[in-house]
């Protein structure tokens, strides 16, 4: 009987837990990547952030007017380094990649993925037939070389009084000419957060 008991109290527990776990799935829903609904950390950059800083920045961008100036439109843009300097482990391909797309829309520059700091590309498999193609032609480069780089930093300030923390990311950005390597346009745009002290972390 007190086996039987056991066995009684055991599924029931179990099929608690597991309608409990159910319960805690069906919570997840769907909400706007850019709406008012998404979850704000202070010790990240959340989504919400990218998404401001890629649009404010490329709005920028286009106000100055500078893609213009290019002798050949579209003008051929390559990614350089976007230096993280802030205490958070970044993909910074999460701005550059909105501002690549939005730049592109425009059609005053397509992006090059065959070239890339220090040797590395986005696209690997283009820039082996690219220089695959160029060694049977027997030229020297069919790649063709960018007009723009884009380059930027990203930093972090924080601050705090009392239970109040601050934190605010920088996204600074520089679109350099390769001919002559003069910035033509840099844009920065501050995204800052406030809440309260938690009781882990800083």
């Amino acid at each position: 009987m007190k086996s039987t008991r056991f066995t009684l109290l055991a599924l029931t527990a179990a099929s608690a837990a597991f309608l409990t776990g159910c319960a805690t799935q069906n919570n997840a829903k769907y909400v706007d990547s850019q709406g008012p609904n998404t979850i704000v950390s202070l010790n990240s950059i959340n989504i919400q952030d990218w998404n401001t800083a890629a649009d404010k920045l490329v709005a920028s961008l286009l106000a100055s007017g500078v893609l213009e100036r290019a002798p050949e439109l579209p003008a051929v843009m390559a990614i350089s380094r976007i230096r993280n300097n802030t205490q958070q482990q970044v993909d910074t391909d999460s701005l550059t990649k909105k501002i690549r797309i939005a730049l592109n829309q425009t059609g005053k520059v397509v992006t090059t993925t065959t070239m890339g700091p220090d040797g590395r590309v986005e696209d690997a498999m283009a820039a082996d037939a690219g220089a695959m193609g160029a060694f049977m032609a027997g030229q020297k480069q069919v790649t063709k070389l960018p007009y723009y780089t884009l380059s930027g930093k990203l930093l972090e300030d924080r601050v705090s009084v009392g239970s109040t923390k601050q934190v605010t990311y920088t996204f600074q950005l520089s679109l350099t000419t390769v001919k002559d390597g003069l910035a033509l346009w840099e844009g920065e745009e501050l995204i800052t957060k406030q809440g309260q002290r938690s009781s882990v972390g800083w």
